[in-house]
């Protein structure tokens, strides 16, 4: 059986050798991959070991942390958080492999790699976290190296950038903190157990007013994560400032812990608030879809471009999930994927641009597919699997979540329970759609500015505008193999979402029933799958 407390503290054991490691500098970097390879490659055994039958958690490890307060160090891994423990060890190990990790700032590798490595473990910590305590703890402990890589590694304007990261993000978090707080006292009063557990605090139910008050809290730390409109003002400056191992790591993983939140814990532990609440969170969803991709459109600085189509494509993740329907969720999960993939390598491209020339602007490019053809192949396979061109990692997404909203009143029909009121879902849909080809637009005419036309600029014909090398071919080719894949064959990743977002689903509707049917009264407990009506009354807090 897999140990999933070693995927977490390898990384923090890698951290801890490179900075005391006697040989400095020289050998961070080369400690640093090891590290990440071997995480990599116990996330594959977590792979293997998956049964994609269950949707309930695998692999559990719960060990006593703070026994008198009911905290535990508890791990375990779902269909949900599988796909994305394998992109964060993936991306990492890519990141650190990439000879532009850190642009142009080669110095003080030792701490870059050590940040790195913490960064890991915090998000592995958080994707596979199923103690309450235990997630909060990995959630800011994320916060923590991502501020150093901006501040230290980053570009001039680094240390606004960086500030602007942190108190965005942590307004969010000091909301949630004081809601899982209120919970723990919540749970206590229902079942007489100061505890953390995920599973336990799952079947409380909430007052209406109370329960509303802890949605929104979560949902305000998750809609600064993602991000969505009007809270992604923080987006641009950090991946414009960031080094290019951190844009890479923000717009691959970090970026899904919101659209994750909101999976794991706002629906499950909230089900009437998020029913009611999603028409507005959708529609929010749809506007940070168009305003991120007309923005992309206007944009001259190419990394500033690529900052904006995240914004775009995550806000489909988010519509995905929102719509509350099995193929939308699952749509939304892959779409995660598929934009770590396709972004993380669309960043990468543009630190080798920057490494060669030194500058983002596109109007300062042109021609460089004649000094660069293997970067342009690479380069252009990202884009369209971005663009979600068929048959690539981008479309598969998209697909699903256009589907689950299109037909979300249907679903919702067919479970028996009222649809949230989100309007028109099609006009929902068709908005949606229109963002799909305005990022045709954009991400080809950022190509065409880049690759093609004359060589006329005596900067892009220097010999320092050189072809990839044999650790960027890797890198490129990696990526690219899994943008192909992923397109081509995507049903592995939907057969092991499949048991578990089914599950989500029919909790999720289970425990709407009966919020519905006892609106007014104390918060309670509710066992998955038991009837409305036979649902046992828990003390008032």
């Amino acid at each position: 059986m897999t140990d999933l407390t070693l995927i977490v503290l390898v990384p923090l054991i890698g951290a801890i050798w490179v900075m005391v490691a006697p040989w400095g500098e020289r050998t961070s970097r080369p400690i640093g991959i090891i590290a990440a390879l071997v995480s990599l490659g116990q996330s594959l055994f977590i792979l293997h070991d998956f049964d994609k039958s269950i949707g309930a958690f695998q692999m559990e490890v719960d060990r006593p942390w703070v026994p008198s307060l009911g905290i535990h160090f508890h791990l375990g891994v779902d269909g949900i958080s599988l796909w994305l423990v394998l992109l964060t060890t993936l991306m990492v190990f890519l990141t650190l492999l990439s000879p532009q990790a850190m642009g142009l700032h080669k110095t003080r590798s030792r701490g870059f790699t050590a940040a790195m490595l913490v960064l890991e473990a915090g998000m592995l910590g958080t994707f596979l976290a199923i103690d309450l305590f235990a997630f909060y703890v990995f959630w800011e402990l994320m916060l923590i190296p991502m501020y150093f890589i901006i501040g230290i590694w980053g570009g001039e304007r680094r240390l606004y950038a960086a500030i602007k990261f942190v108190i965005f993000t942590l307004v969010g978090s000091l909301l949630m903190l004081a809601a899982i707080l209120y919970l723990y006292a919540q749970v206590h009063a229902v079942t007489g157990q100061w505890t953390f557990d995920y599973a336990t605090w799952a079947t409380i139910t909430l007052p209406r007013g109370p329960e509303l008050l802890c949605f929104l809290a979560f949902t305000l730390a998750f809609m600064i994560k993602v991000p969505l409109v009007p809270l992604h003002t923080w987006l641009p400056d950090a991946h414009v400032e960031a080094p290019t191992g951190g844009s890479v790591i923000l717009a691959s993983v970090l970026l899904k812990f919101g659209a994750y939140g909101f999976l794991r814990f706002a629906l499950p532990f909230f089900p009437l608030a998020a029913q009611q609440t999603a028409p507005i969170i959708a529609w929010l969803a749809v506007a940070g879809i168009i305003f991120g991709a007309l923005m992309a459109w206007v944009q001259d600085d190419v990394k500033k471009l690529v900052a904006y189509s995240s914004i775009s494509h995550l806000g489909f993740v988010v519509l995905g999930i929102l719509v509350l329907s099995q193929k939308g969720i699952q749509g939304g999960i892959f779409q995660m994927l598929a934009h770590g993939i396709s972004t993380g390598g669309l960043f990468l491209a543009v630190g080798i641009l920057y490494d060669r020339r030194h500058t983002r602007r596109l109007s300062d490019f042109g021609g460089l597919w004649k000094q660069m053809p293997v970067f342009g192949g690479c380069f252009l396979v990202l884009v369209l699997a971005s663009a979600g061109l068929p048959g690539l990692c981008g479309f598969i997404g998209e697909f699903l979540v256009l589907s689950g909203t299109f037909t979300a009143g249907k679903d919702w029909q067919a479970s028996g329970l009222a649809a949230p009121m989100f309007g028109h879902p099609a006009l929902l849909a068709g908005l949606a759609a229109l963002a799909v080809i305005l990022a045709a637009v954009y991400l080809l005419t950022m190509y065409q500015r880049v690759m093609f036309g004359p060589l006329d600029k005596p900067e892009n014909r220097d010999p320092q505008v050189r072809d990839l090398g044999l650790r960027e071919r890797l890198v490129f080719g990696v990526l690219v193999l899994a943008a192909l894949v992923m397109g081509m064959a995507p049903q592995p990743i939907l057969e092991r979402t499949a048991a578990s977002v089914q599950e989500l689903t029919a909790n999720y509707r289970d425990r709407l029933a009966e919020a519905r049917a006892n609106p007014i009264g104390p918060a309670r407990r509710v066992i998955p799958g038991q009837r409305p009506a036979q649902a046992q009354a828990g003390r008032r807090f």
